[in-house]
């Protein structure tokens, strides 16, 4: 059995990927920074027949991630995919003319740092087996700048830069890696979250292509 971990796991899109994943035969690791959610959402995976387990860590702490993915793999085994998509709460956006030193690098630590410490705990693993996914969900400033997003779209864009560098030095020893940016609003109990899973899982299948933007006629 494989096992996906998803960093910044929720009760929204995360647990879409968890369920889409673990129906394809995939043991869910979820990690995030609150236990007590990332507990609920275990019973939930396991009431429809999912094998999940939580695992706790702030995305800013380097140590708690490699504890975490430490142990994941002491639990799993070998991790065959990682979903990267922790969302920055709504209190820490800046516009344009509000962009701060401080803000901004928040942001680079939060959605860049927390990214290249994830993948540098799977990638040697992954390179032994020639074999592995990183899979990075992003909102849609890291394509096209949103002006309410001005410290975000900083951070989210340069990731992108670096999930296209990843594909292009990694397609060839087995292991893909995609970014899936979402431009539209998600509204809870939508089913908005279940189709881009699916989109998710198709690219991860199918290998075919580094990127989707998700827009209102995709969904």
């Amino acid at each position: 059995m494989k096992t996906i971990a998803i960093v910044g796991a929720g009760p929204g899109l995360g647990m879409s990927i968890a369920k889409k994943f673990g129906q394809n035969g995939f043991r869910v690791a979820l990690i995030a920074r609150n236990e007590e959610k990332l507990n609920q959402l275990v019973v939930e995976l396991e009431q429809v027949g999912i094998e999940a387990a939580a695992f706790q860590a702030d995305i800013l702490n380097k140590a708690q991630i490699g504890s975490a993915f430490a142990a994941i793999k002491e639990k799993y085994g070998f991790i065959d995919v990682l979903e990267y998509s922790p969302t920055p709460g709504i209190d820490t956006l800046a516009n344009p003319l509000d962009v701060t030193e401080e803000n901004a690098l928040y942001q680079f630590q939060f959605n860049v740092l927390g990214a290249i410490s994830s993948v540098r705990e799977l990638l040697p693993d992954m390179l032994d087996k020639q074999n592995g996914a990183l899979l990075f969900t992003t909102g849609g400033a890291a394509i096209h700048p949103v002006p309410m997003m001005g410290n975000v779209g900083i951070a989210i864009s340069g990731l992108r830069n670096y999930i296209f560098n990843l594909n292009s030095e990694l397609k060839d020893k087995g292991i893909y890696a995609g970014h899936l940016s979402i431009g539209i609003w998600m509204q809870p109990n939508s089913g908005v979250q279940d189709k881009i899973a699916d989109i998710w899982y198709d690219m991860y299948t199918k290998r075919d292509r580094v990127e989707e933007f998700i827009t209102e006629d995709k969904v």
